[in-house]
């Protein structure tokens, strides 16, 4: 499933593992490693399929996923991938991201009226047979935004859909933006937004949705109880390439054809995706337990000559990052407010940032399979990404001439805050895999030997479950914490860091941040060129600001039994991935 804006994981992406969610001195980035990476390529060797045939895949989890199996519900990254071989988007996109007509549906952008327009396939169908219809387009937007659903998808990116804001907070039963011009069981809906936005031409872009549910299936279920109902939980229907088969619940699910399927007959006979301990997977690798599989970089050297299997791998969208606690989150406002003179001052965070060896870690930890990132934006986002930015590369003597001029004056071993006050900083970071804990130490060493007492929450990692319950809850006794996004396929990176943004954990917020993020996503930015100064003055202006430190990216890697073709990780192929996976002939 393609990442929209406003599924983007919160989560830690370490070098040790990606979870939903985080020596010597170089000056890499981005751009030289994905030249590196061109040694990996994306998708395995082209060849004739046959028909038949069963596939294992392994989900690496650390626990057993949540089993919510819908686009609208879910929040874990595993009942994603648990029921991905189901699921297609209502449009497929090119390699850039752009929302091309070749999907179940078509799109069609009218700035001057305000509207899009959406109109699905005849022979799109539900596997139960169905013909996938308007309502199913239009019902999303009623789960998502009805409060009884609990659903965490509504932002005011959806709000710019007129009438949502209003049936969201129960001044109307229907949705007045949301027509269906031939009727509920037509297949035509015209979206009409109050402001045009230049990435609603992008797929993730947040501001309308990609998914249909089946009304016909989930209408007599009260909103309140649709998140638990069976028809969720163990019997849900999709318009994707399989149908669920049987589910194990938090363990496995398997899924057969769907024989109404409006691009054909799928080449295989059963398709098994299974948990699996991230600590298990190269002896699950090595010993061909699985037919795809993902590799983790701690594992690479014990699995990259393993036999019998293809390894094709890409650079994801998605960042980890160091954030600095600055503010604090305003429940009866309903956003973030930036503290008058936060603990973490400017020069303090910028100064974190230089002393901390990454390219080192990565190269030593990971086999360079982890890479440093210079700013928040990727590279894979083309001219977006500003290719000058240098971000945080390891300088220690510019570390300590920053807490110099600043005032941070040392007193024995540590430094003192500016007015003579002594300065204590509590790191929240969160447990891993094995070589977690040596990483994370030996940032705090590099931040000792600039005179910062760094310590961390409670005197050791923190676990997994108790440490997103702090961050996400705005808790005390913190006051930086690792932290890693799986972002959209649109480049706008407001729904992350405006201070409505729930996911705004820093709580950094002022005048500048606020409209550098508006004027990106206005109606002017239509102008390419504009709105790409706007990403590289973003992108400088949070450099400079340092709330958030841009640390590491990685290579995605996934080892696929050579006997199988047609698995690629390109975006064109994403809607397409399990229909044209098969065995070689």
């Amino acid at each position: 499933m393609k990442k929209s804006k406003i599924l983007a994981s919160v989560g830690v992406v370490t070098a040790a593992a990606l979870t939903l969610v985080a020596c010597g001195k170089s000056n890499n980035n981005a751009t030289d490693e994905t030249k590196t990476a061109s040694k990996f390529p994306k998708e395995t060797p082209v060849k004739t399929t046959k028909k038949g045939g069963n596939v294992k895949i392994a989900m690496l989890s650390a626990s057993p996923f949540t089993g919510i199996f819908s686009p609208e519900l879910y929040t874990v990254s595993s009942d994603s991938d648990a029921m991905a071989p189901g699921v297609e988007d209502l449009f497929d996109i090119n390699d850039t991201y752009k929302i091309n007509n070749n999907g179940p549906a078509t799109f069609k952008l009218d700035r001057k009226a305000k509207t899009i327009t959406i109109e699905v396939k005849e022979g799109v169908k539900w596997s139960d047979g169905k013909q996938v219809v308007a309502k199913d387009i239009e019902y999303p937007y009623e789960i998502i935004a009805n409060k009884a659903t609990k659903s965490q998808r509504y932002t005011s990116s959806l709000a710019n859909i007129v009438g949502l804001e209003e049936y969201h907070n129960g001044k109307s039963k229907t949705i007045s933006g949301i027509e269906m011009p031939d009727g509920e069981n037509g297949r035509k809906v015209v979206l009409h937004f109050k402001q045009m936005k230049p990435g609603m031409y992008n797929s993730g872009n947040g501001y309308f949705w990609e998914y249909a549910e089946p009304y016909h299936y989930l209408k007599d279920i009260p909103f309140s109880k649709l998140m638990a109902s069976d028809k969720i939980r163990k019997n849900p229907i999709f318009f994707g390439p399989y149908k669920m088969d049987k589910i194990v619940r938090g363990q496995s699910t398997s899924w057969v054809p769907n024989k109404y399927y409006w691009r054909g007959t799928p080449k295989l006979n059963k398709i098994t995706i299974q948990t699996l301990s991230p600590e298990s997977a190269s002896q699950a690798l090595k010993s061909h337990k699985f037919d795809i599989i993902d590799v983790r970089a701690s594992q690479w050297t014990q699995v990259k000559n393993t036999k019998g299997v293809n390894f094709i791998a890409r650079i994801p969208l998605s960042y980890n990052y160091l954030g600095f606690k600055v503010g604090h989150w305003d429940a009866k406002k309903n956003k973030s407010v930036m503290d008058k003179n936060p603990k973490m001052a400017k020069p303090v965070r910028q100064a974190i940032g230089y002393a901390m060896n990454i390219d080192a870690v990565d190269s030593h930890y990971t086999h360079s399979l982890f890479f440093r990132v210079p700013t928040l934006i990727p590279a894979q986002f083309g001219d977006y990404f500003d290719k000058n930015a240098k971000g945080f590369p390891y300088d220690i003597k510019k570390a300590n001439s920053i807490l110099d001029k600043a005032g941070y004056k040392k007193k024995g071993k540590w430094r003192v805050q500016p007015n003579g006050k002594p300065l204590t900083i509590y790191y929240l970071a969160m447990a891993g895999t094995s070589i977690q804990e040596p990483i994370i130490q030996n940032y705090i060493q590099q931040w000792h030997k600039v005179g910062l007492n760094v310590k961390l929450v409670g005197g050791r990692l923190t676990e997994t479950n108790s440490f997103y319950d702090k961050l996400q809850n705005d808790a005390s006794g913190f006051d930086m914490f690792d932290g890693g996004w799986n972002l959209s396929t649109e480049p706008s990176p407001n729904d992350l860091y405006n201070e409505a943004a729930p996911f705004n954990y820093t709580h950094f917020v002022t005048a500048k941040n606020n409209k550098l993020l508006a004027e990106m996503d206005s109606e002017k930015a239509f102008d390419h060129k504009y709105r790409v100064q706007k990403f590289h003055e973003w992108q400088e202006y949070m450099n400079d600001e340092a709330f958030v430190v841009p640390t590491d990216n990685f290579y995605s890697i996934k080892a696929v039994n050579s006997k199988l073709t047609g698995y690629s990780l390109k975006p064109s192929k994403n809607n397409s991935l399990y229909f044209d996976l098969g065995y070689v002939k």
